[in-house]
């Protein structure tokens, strides 16, 4: 077969089929809604002649109807599904749909809503036609329906206009004397309610093959008026301008009635009335007018249709259309109509500022409204927007109109990133974080700083304060100063912690790309950033083992709370922090976990560690299966560690307070060492008060008792007065003789004769004075007497008178009996002690004789 043959048979099916088609015609299955009634017509005066039939039904019950009549099928029944059979094959090109409802009103309530959709009213088969949906509305008289357009809007267009959805709206009222259309709109305008006396309807027109926009109208009974309709007109904020039309225009408004036009204006805003088109009937009665009336209805200007209309009105107005009784008996007359427009503009001027962000690398600026019902406008470059982003290396033209600056909020974003590592911040030479200088036009003040930073890969990004070191705010130590420091990952947003001024943190490491955000908490007003000194400086360094790493240097004797990343919200899955902790020497660390929240995990454990810094061994290491002790004191720097596992159920956070103290053990030893020194201390006094005691005691010497060969003893240097005499006194008894004393006398007697020299201290020697023609004799020996042994002295007899030989008293013992010098006996040889141990029980009493 060759390809023209193919071609042919290919053509033949094509005709075949067409005319199985026009043969067959289009089927279609319908079931109205209760209360609803479904009216398929002809859609136009061409369509007259069309042989383009429907039917109904089957067998005997089947009927059938041709376009051309004013309806072929009217469907009311909801009990049952119709067949509707169209014998041409493109019906939406004949007929037309209307579907009609009615809804009553009583002086309560309605017995429905306007409600357009299609799968409730049975037509979603009849998309591709024309479709018109009709709400027969009706009120008690002399109520009014009231219809609630506030959830869109309505605009009101010429009759001759459609919309661009394609979805028309027509309002109307229904009066004895017939129909009188209020308007026709379409959907996002400033009409956001009416009011229609007694009865009237509502229609929605949707093109063929438009699907219906659902779109929900409230229904009410409304209030009792005198007019024929009440139009609700809210103008929208900021420059607007709406424009409105008498009803049945261009017709004629129905004669001797009234139209109202309620306009609700913004604060803050000016409205003006213009009429842009109008016609002048022929009165036989009264005159047309429009009346103005104040919102609050008390005060009213009434002016003819030529006459200027009210400009610049600053409330909320009433504006009444009022017609005449017409002469429609004259030539040429046409009665009233009326098109005016209302426009509205804010009262303020607009401040306007240009930025220049040419100098000011991958920095950007923006601008919103903090109160959502404000009536502040924003422009940029002429535009109205309701947030501002001022783009980085341009000047942009921004204007602020009734914009107080209590309502902005101005925030900069800089972004500091680099890719390689040549030419990044690094720790020797660290970027400092600056706010930016901004043109002094801008309405608000600078509210926040973020600086977006984005190291290279697996590199760690480095904060250092630039004044003194940081703090966590916490519920219980919150920031009290101008400023604060919100650090997060810039990836996912966790938030690494928020920071202020004055506290124990050094350094903080975070191994990701950071944003770290400075918001100016207590500023005011129109104030200037508080801040013209860099808050941090920042740095790029490689990669480190933990996500995050904190430096603490805590202060002695003050709390410093550490808390988890993302605090009080659970540290993220598998990530993990440390922080490194100085404690000086001298000092020791006490570590209490204030709040522990452990979670159940699913994979891994979570983990806190405590570590001695350069030691591998562990001083504290607890998992969440674990009973958690709630105290530590570590006396060394050392590590904090805690890691998270994947969770299961719950969060991991971990609030930890550290304080510093003196060391104990360093206490303990001070404590024996002042103790130690005072008893040394204390042994030396003693030593001292001996020795000055014994020194004092060898200068007193003159003044103790000497034996008088006169027979009378008396204490030197009492000037000439005679001592008592024996029976008076008791000179005669002695509780101890120091040995140096006894014989330092004859000493110093012998000296003063001549007899012998000075004598060795604490050393008894024998006599080497002057000779006679005979030596002295020492008792009966011959030879130089023994040192140490005391032996009885007999003097010269020119020296002084014999010691009277009297025996001695029970009382007297030997003149020295100590250890010092003992006497011989039993020829033993005599042994010397050791100084200062006299035994003073022992000790001889001297008993001196009296001579007449």
């Amino acid at each position: 077969m060759t390809l023209s043959t193919v071609g042919w048979a290919l053509q033949l099916l094509g005709m075949a089929y067409a005319v199985f088609v026009l043969s067959e015609g289009v089927t279609l299955t319908l079931t109205p809604d209760q209360g609803t009634t479904l009216n398929i017509s002809q859609s136009s005066e061409r369509s007259r002649g069309s042989k383009c039939t429907v039917c109904t039904g089957t067998g005997l019950k089947k009927s059938c109807s041709r376009a051309g009549s004013d309806y072929v099928v009217l469907l009311t029944d909801p009990k049952a599904a119709v067949n509707m059979k169209f014998t041409c094959t493109k019906p939406e090109e004949v007929f037309t749909v209307e579907v009609v409802r009615e809804i009553d009103c009583t002086t309560k309530s309605c017995n429905g809503d306007i409600i357009p959709i299609e799968s409730r009213t049975g037509t979603l088969p009849l998309q591709n036609f024309n479709r018109t949906f009709i709400w027969n509305l009706k009120a008690p008289v002399p109520r009014a329906f009231h219809l609630d357009f506030t959830q869109m809007g309505l605009r009101q267009i010429l009759p001759s206009e459609r919309c661009p959805d394609q979805h028309t709206y027509t309002l109307l009222a229904l009066q004895r004397t017939g129909e009188a259309a209020i308007g026709t709109y379409c959907r996002n305008g400033s009409v956001s309610g009416a009011q229609v006396l007694n009865q009237g309807r509502l229609s929605l027109e949707v093109t063929g093959g438009r699907k219906l926009i659902p779109t929900m109208f409230n229904l009410s009974v409304g209030e009792e008026i005198k007019s024929l309709a009440v139009l609700k007109v809210t103008l929208p904020e900021g420059t607007s301008s709406s424009e409105f039309l008498s009803p049945n225009y261009p017709n004629s408004f129905p004669d001797d009635d009234l139209m109202e036009w309620k306009f609700v204006v913004p604060p803050k805003h000016n409205a003006t009335v213009v009429f842009l088109g109008q016609t002048q009937p022929q009165c036989l009665k009264k005159e047309p007018a429009v009346e103005y009336r104040h919102s609050n209805g008390q005060f009213a200007v009434v002016k003819k249709l030529s006459d200027p209309q009210p400009a610049q009105r600053r409330d909320s107005f009433t504006l009444i259309l009022r017609n005449c009784e017409m002469n429609r008996i004259g030539d040429g007359s046409t009665g009233l109509s009326l098109r005016f427009k209302v426009s509205a503009k804010r009262r303020s001027l607009p401040v306007l500022c240009n930025v220049d962000l040419r100098k000011e690398r991958r920095l950007s600026l923006h601008i919103e409204k903090t109160n959502l019902m404000s009536d502040c406008e924003l422009k940029l470059n002429s535009v109205i927007q309701e947030k501002i982003t001022v783009p980085s290396g341009k000047i942009s033209q921004l204007s602020f109109q009734d914009c107080p600056c209590q309502e902005l909020l101005l925030t900069a974003i800089r972004i500091i990133e680099c890719r390689q590592w040549r030419g990044c911040p690094a720790a020797a030479a660290p970027v400092p974080l600056t706010a930016p200088v901004l043109e002094r036009c801008l309405p608000a003040p600078l509210g926040s700083v973020t600086w977006i930073l984005r190291p290279p890969q697996h590199g760690t990004v480095e904060l250092l304060p630039t004044t003194g070191n940081l703090r966590q705010s916490l519920p219980e130590q919150p920031c009290n100063g101008s400023v604060t420091l919100t650090v997060a990952e810039d990836d996912d947003g966790t938030t690494v912690g928020q920071f202020c001024p004055q506290g124990a943190i050094r350094k903080v490491q975070v191994h990701t790309n950071v944003s770290i955000t400075a918001s100016a908490s207590t500023m005011g007003g129109k104030e200037r950033w508080p801040f013209s000194h860099p808050l941090l400086n920042i740095s790029f360094t490689r990669e480190i083992a933990e996500r995050y790493i904190f430096t603490v240097y805590p202060m002695k004797g003050v709390p410093t709370l550490l808390a988890t990343p993302s605090w009080p919200v659970g540290m993220k899955s598998y990530s993990t922090v440390s922080w490194i902790v100085d404690v000086p020497s001298k000092l020791e660390a006490h570590l209490m976990f204030d709040n522990i929240s452990q979670p159940k995990c699913s994979n891994r454990h979570t983990g806190i560690r405590v570590q001695i810094l350069g030691s591998l061994e562990e001083m504290y290491s607890r998992r969440e299966d674990e009973e958690a002790g709630r105290k530590i004191t570590v006396s060394e720097s050392f590590y904090l560690n805690m890691s998270n596992c994947m969770p299961e159920r719950g969060d991991f956070s971990v609030l930890t307070q550290i304080t510093l103290h003196k060391d104990k053990n360093l206490l303990l030893t001070s404590i024996l060492s002042a103790v130690a020194a005072l008893l040394v201390l204390m042994v030396v006094v003693l030593a001292v008060v001996c020795v000055v005691i014994k020194k004092k005691k060898r200068q007193l010497s003159h003044q103790v008792s000497t034996y008088n060969p006169n027979g009378t003893s008396f204490l030197p240097g009492h000037n000439g007065r005679f001592p008592k005499s024996r029976k008076d006194n008791e000179s005669h008894i002695y509780a101890s003789i120091e040995d140096t004393l006894v014989y330092s006398h004859l000493l110093r007697d012998g000296a003063e004769m001549g007899v012998y020299g000075d004598p060795a201290v604490d050393v008894y020697q024998s006599f080497t004075g002057p000779t006679e023609t005979k030596p002295l004799s020492l008792g009966t020996a011959t030879e130089r007497p023994e040192v140490g042994i005391y032996q009885p002295f007999v003097p010269p007899s020119h020296i002084a008178p014999p010691v009277p030989n009297r025996p001695l008293s029970q009382a007297q013992q030997p003149m020295v009996d100590n250890e010092l010098y003992s006497s011989r006996s039993n020829g033993d040889t005599p042994v010397q002690s050791q100084p200062n141990n006299m035994n003073t029980e022992q000790a001889p009493t001297v008993e001196p004789e009296a001579h007449d």
